[in-house]
């Protein structure tokens, strides 16, 4: 198992993804929205998704709770944040299942697009709970494509960061591989600045679940590509 790390670093490590989906969230504020009032592309779920598959759940969920905790008081819509929390929380509990479950027997886009449409389900049944105003329903084919389409995207950035990123910086972030792991990626690696969709990580969840999933296979953009998956 490699070495838990500190709250020091955990506390660092997730102010860090927070601040990073922060100034994403505010960023993207400052653009109308799409088709219908209020649709973001959701970019700031990048890095939740991204602290789900490094650290687990628990620091995911502390992830989103900040950021959209921040982003409402930061962007003077406080009133909103029953919809971003809500809808926020329902994509990482869904996330979290996926991955700690069927993970990486799906891909990334995969857990993201089905986080997004929870997201955008979930905002839209508060909504029609809180105004009484069934009507609103019929956004709910919209909002699933929405989601589909954010949810890609949000997906493929973080395959791209997983499969661009040096490795050392994940050592870093991460502490020390299991032993099985190391090994893989002292056979695999190129150099110091390979990357972890090329060296077999695993996710958070596989080393926290490593009896029931024992082997677990690597981050899915390069591992997916030579299996034929």
């Amino acid at each position: 198992m490699r070495k838990p790390r500190s709250v020091t670093k955990r506390i660092a490590t997730d102010a860090l993804f927070t601040a990073l989906g922060l100034i994403t969230f505010l960023i993207e504020n400052l653009f109308p929205p799409l088709i219908i009032p209020g649709a973001k592309m959701g970019l700031s779920n990048i890095f939740s998704l991204a602290a789900l598959i490094l650290f687990g759940p628990v620091d995911a969920f502390a992830v989103v709770a900040a950021r959209t905790l921040l982003g409402s008081v930061f962007a003077g819509n406080v009133s909103a944040l029953i919809y971003s929390f809500t809808g926020g929380m329902t994509a990482m509990a869904v996330s979290s299942v996926l991955v700690c479950l069927v993970y990486p027997r799906v891909s990334i886009m995969s857990v993201s697009v089905v986080a997004a449409v929870s997201h955008n389900i979930m905002q839209n049944i508060m909504f029609v709970v809180i105004t009484q105003s069934p009507i609103v329903f019929s956004y709910m084919p919209y909002l699933a494509l929405l989601g589909l389409l954010s949810g890609a995207i949000v997906g493929a950035a973080v395959m791209l960061i997983f499969k661009r990123v040096p490795l050392n910086v994940y050592r870093k972030a991460l502490g020390e591989f299991s032993e099985g792991k190391s090994e893989k990626i002292a056979a695999s690696e190129g150099g110091e600045t390979s990357s972890v969709a090329d060296n077999g990580i695993s996710s958070a969840c596989d080393d926290e679940n490593s009896s029931k999933v024992a082997g677990a296979t690597s981050f899915p953009p390069d591992d997916e590509r030579q299996n034929g998956q």
